[in-house]
């Protein structure tokens, strides 16, 4: 039966000491007194309930015993090591792959530039990226399937489990066809489209939330004529005159000869919020930590161009 007192750090104290023949020696090298250097090999011979050294003094001179140990104890510590590798690679620690999920929004701008910086600082890194909705990539997190996710900061979720970094915050508006923006009254009152029909994202992701919230303070059900299943086909739709939607800003470059993004009177306004999600059992992992301080790149990037439009004459 094993001692609870023989611990790897005792063994790897001895080891050390086996090498150098040295206490002082020992101590600089493990980082501790010349008095614990004594008290670990002391205790290893209490509890393996036989000599490892005789004593001359101060010095220690091995006996068979410590020979025997130390050649043992070697493959136990070396076994130990491999056994931690190869955990952390069966959990992604060590894989040269991030795999990275996303909002389709994020595709355009936000997403290359943090991948760009990520790939300098890490070139032997590979990123895989999962798009969806908010409620799948969230899905996907938890179930282990992605290592992080780029989405619309969740209203519900475990924050035991996962940490939080806020990029940026997007404000919504209404896209039209350049076709019907001088029919329009700019801020627009959603109150005066009743009669108007709508294209929105299918349920789960976060502009479809966004949307719902805002016809509900306009008191009414819109007309919704396509429901699609992400945003690039959303924006199509706007541009081929089907009809109105609710989208981020972050979308104002797409179709830019064809859609105009109007913005909504003050009650209808809201922001979405795009923040990195991790787990919290991963935010030490080398390719989560260097993706947290491109995000942080970008963010900062982001708030030094608005600052730069808001002082401009």
């Amino acid at each position: 039966m094993l001692n609870n007192e023989i611990t790897l750090r005792k063994i790897e104290i001895f080891l050390s000491y086996m090498e150098s023949m040295n206490i002082s020696k020992t101590a600089e090298a493990m980082n501790i007194s010349a008095v614990s250097v004594h008290r670990a090999l002391h205790s290893l011979e209490d509890n393996l309930r036989c000599s490892l050294f005789t004593h001359n003094g101060r010095n220690l001179h091995p006996l068979p015993g410590a020979w025997v140990m130390k050649e043992q104890a070697r493959e136990v510590i070396n076994s130990f090591e491999r056994c931690i590798y190869l955990t952390r690679e069966a959990a992604g620690y060590h894989s040269p792959t991030l795999r990275l999920g996303l909002l389709y929004s994020l595709v355009m701008k936000t997403a290359p530039q943090i991948v760009q910086g990520l790939k300098n600082r890490r070139p032997e890194l590979t990123i895989e990226f999962i798009m969806n909705s908010n409620k799948k990539l969230l899905e996907a997190l938890n179930e282990g399937k992605v290592d992080a996710v780029l989405v619309s900061t969740p209203d519900e979720y475990n924050t035991q489990l996962f940490e939080t970094w806020t990029i940026f915050s997007d404000s919504i508006f209404l896209a039209v066809p350049v076709t019907d923006v001088d029919l329009l009254e700019s801020p627009v009152d959603l109150c005066q489209l009743q009669n108007k029909k709508f294209i929105a994202l299918s349920e789960g992701f976060a502009t479809w939330r966004g949307f719902q919230e805002a016809f509900k303070i306009a008191g009414f059900e819109p007309e919704i004529t396509v429901r699609v299943h992400d945003i690039f086909s959303l924006m199509s739709m706007v541009n081929a005159g089907v009809g109105y939607s609710l989208i981020p800003g972050r979308m104002r470059d797409l179709f830019t000869s064809g859609i105009r993004l109007l913005p909504l009177q003050i009650p209808y306004r809201m922001e979405q919020e795009i923040s990195l999600v991790f787990p919290r059992s991963q935010e030490t992992h080398p390719s989560i930590l260097s993706l947290l301080a491109e995000c942080r790149m970008y963010a900062r990037q982001l708030t030094m161009e608005k600052t730069d439009v808001n002082s401009a004459p």
